[in-house]
């Protein structure tokens, strides 16, 4: 059909006349109303946002000293994170002199690498940042089930 036919013709019956394919020879174009077009677009992008899972990242701090109690605490909340699908950071925070001993802070955050191996994945493996050592561990979709 010819583009002036088309147009009348979208004219006519008072809608708008859309190009579908622009690339195609001839180019393929539609009569249809553009404005409910655009707005139920947005409302299936609107739908597929709203599915979205979005993934935090929760922080768990510690000293290379914590005793039990407070490790197992922590080691809670970290499991309850990472149950609920966010992602774990653990950061063993070293003052002053402790920076002489980080095997402390590297032996905290094996035992809770062991203790949380049920459900989580290593996704960084403890290495230092600063006066803090860092872990990262990620829920793992195959053990949770």
């Amino acid at each position: 059909m010819h583009p002036k036919d088309a147009l009348r013709k979208a004219y006519e019956q008072e809608l708008d006349l859309v190009e579908i394919a622009p690339q195609a020879k001839p180019p393929v174009c539609k009569i249809m109303d553009y404005g409910k077009y655009r707005y139920e677009q947005q409302k299936r992008e609107r739908l597929q946002k709203k599915k979205q899972q979005t993934v935090q990242v929760k922080e768990v701090r510690f000293h290379p000293n914590t005793d039990t109690h407070d490790y197992d605490f922590k080691v809670r909340h970290a499991r309850g994170f990472i149950e609920d699908g966010n992602k774990v950071k653990a950061a063993v925070v070293f003052r002053g002199r402790q920076m002489a001993h980080q095997e402390f802070g590297l032996e905290l955050l094996e035992r809770m690498i062991d203790d949380l191996d049920d459900i989580a994945i290593v996704e960084k493996e403890p290495n230092m940042e600063g006066r803090s050592m860092i872990l990262i561990l990620a829920p793992d979709k195959s053990k949770s089930k």
